[in-house]
C-alpha cells in the first residue's frame, strides 16, 4: 500500500510538470503578443521585446481605438455574438429537448435524430451555401453570419444526451402536477443543466466571436466586416498604412509601429473571451464530460 501510494505521488507531480510546461508553452504566444503591444515601435523593430515590455507605452492602444475601422468591426461582432448567442440557444434547445425523449413519447426520435447526424457528416458545400444566402437577400447583413449555424449539431448531442442523464421520476412527478412540456423545460431541465449550458454557451460564444472566413464572403463591403475578418486583413497586409484615411493617422503612425499596432488590436480582439471564460470555466468539463457519456 505504501508503495502503492509513492506511485501515485510520484506520477502526480510527473502530471503537474508536464502539464506546466504545456500550459507555459501555450501561454508564451499570448504574453509574446501582450509584451509587444505595450513596447515602444523601435523596441519592436529592433526585436528586443520577449515576454516583457520595453520602453513601456500605451500608443499603440490608443492609436488601435480610434481608428474607425476597428471600432466598427468590433461592433460587427459585438452585435453578431449577441444575434448569434440567442438564436444558437434558443435552437439548440428545442431540437435537444424533444431527442431526448424515449421513442414511446416522441415516435419519430429516430427520424429526426438521423437527419441531424447526417448533417454532421455530409454538408451542403460551400458553393450552394453561398447560392442559397445570396438567393435569400443574406448578403452584407448579419443574418448571413448568424443563420446558417443556426443549428449547431454536436451542441445539439452535448445537450441531449445531458438531458437524458436527468432522473426520469422529477419529470414524472411534474406531470402528475400538472406541469406541461413547457414547464418542465424551463423549471426542471434548463436549471438542472448550468453546466452543460455553460459549456455550450462558451462554443458559441468563441466560435461567433472568432469566426472570419464567414464575414469574408458573405460581406462584400469591408464596413460590414466582423472584427477576426478585418484583423485577418490586417495582418496580411505588407503595410498597415494602407489603411491611413487622415494626416492625424499618419502623424498617430510616427509614435507606433506596424507591428505594436496589429499587437494591440489582436489582444483587443481576444479580451472579450479571455474575459468571460473564467466565470464559465468552472462548469465547462464537467458539462462537456458527462454531456459526451451519457447514453
Amino acid at each position: 500500500m505504501l508503495n502503492r501510494t509513492k506511485s501515485e505521488k510520484v506520477f502526480a507531480i510527473f502530471n503537474y510538470l508536464i502539464l506546466s510546461f504545456a500550459a507555459f508553452a501555450c501561454l508564451l504566444p499570448l504574453l509574446n503578443v501582450l509584451a509587444i503591444s505595450f513596447s515602444s515601435s523601435a523596441a519592436a523593430a529592433a526585436g528586443y521585446v520577449k515576454l516583457w515590455p520595453v520602453d513601456f507605452t500605451l500608443a499603440s492602444y490608443k492609436y488601435a481605438l480610434g481608428k474607425s475601422e476597428f471600432i466598427r468591426s468590433f461592433w460587427v461582432s459585438v452585435r453578431r455574438v449577441m444575434m448569434g448567442y440567442a438564436v444558437n440557444m434558443i435552437m439548440t434547445i428545442s431540437v435537444a429537448y424533444p431527442l431526448s425523449k424515449e421513442k414511446d413519447t416522441f415516435r419519430a426520435r429516430n427520424v429526426y435524430a438521423w437527419f441531424f447526424i447526417i448533417t454532421m457528416m455530409f454538408s451542403g458545400g460551400l458553393i450552394p451555401t453561398f447560392m442559397t444566402v445570396k438567393s435569400l437577400g443574406l448578403l452584407d447583413s448579419l443574418w448571413a453570419l448568424v443563420l446558417p449555424g443556426a443549428v449547431p449539431i454536436f451542441n445539439v448531442i452535448l445537450l441531449m444526451n445531458f438531458f437524458r442523464g436527468i432522473p426520469k421520476e422529477i419529470e414524472e412527478a411534474a406531470y402528475i402536477d400538472g406541469a406541461t412540456h413547457w414547464t418542465t423545460l424551463f423549471r426542471i431541465y434548463l436549471p438542472l443543466s448550468l453546466p452543460s449550458l455553460a459549456t455550450i454557451s462558451l462554443f458559441v460564444l468563441v466560435g461567433h466571436w472568432n469566426g472570419w472566413f464567414d464575414g469574408m464572403i458573405y460581406m462584400n463591403r469591408p464596413r460590414n466586416w466582423p472584427l477576426q475578418t478585418y484583423l485577418r486583413t490586417i495582418l496580411i497586409s505588407p503595410d498597415v498604412t494602407n489603411y491611413q484615411t487622415s494626416s492625424e493617422e499618419l502623424a498617430g503612425m510616427r509614435q507606433v509601429s506596424e507591428r505594436t499596432f496589429k499587437a494591440a488590436q489582436v489582444f483587443l480582439a481576444a479580451a472579450p473571451i479571455l474575459a468571460v471564460y473564467p466565470f464559465l470555466q468552472k462548469y465547462f468539463m464537467k458539462g462537456l464530460v458527462v454531456g459526451s457519456v451519457k447514453g
